[in-house]
């Protein structure tokens, strides 16, 4: 049973961000950090979604990992961007 929810775990997680990439892709504004945040966003929404409500397996515990490196690689995008808009010589 394991098994299976975590095939659905990955075929959604794949099927979130093959879709996002190819509306990005239509939209003609596919970037790297634009397919990183959405496929970060469904990520997560998905990790949501198909949490169990009384036992967690172990390789959902193993998730927090993924998310800690998402979340640490948000965090270097927004900040980027925002040195991005300052204007030169505030840092």
């Amino acid at each position: 049973m394991a098994v299976k929810q975590r095939l659905q775990f990955v075929h959604a997680t794949v099927a979130w961000t093959l879709g996002v990439i190819l509306i990005l892709a239509l939209l003609e504004s596919i970037s790297y950090e634009l397919v990183f945040v959405t496929s970060l966003i469904g990520f997560l929404v998905i990790t949501e979604l198909t949490a169990p409500f009384s036992i967690s397996p172990a390789w959902r515990r193993r998730l927090l990992y993924i998310i800690g490196l998402g979340l640490v690689g948000f965090g270097y995008i927004v900040i980027r961007r925002i040195l991005e808009i300052l204007p030169p010589g505030v840092f």
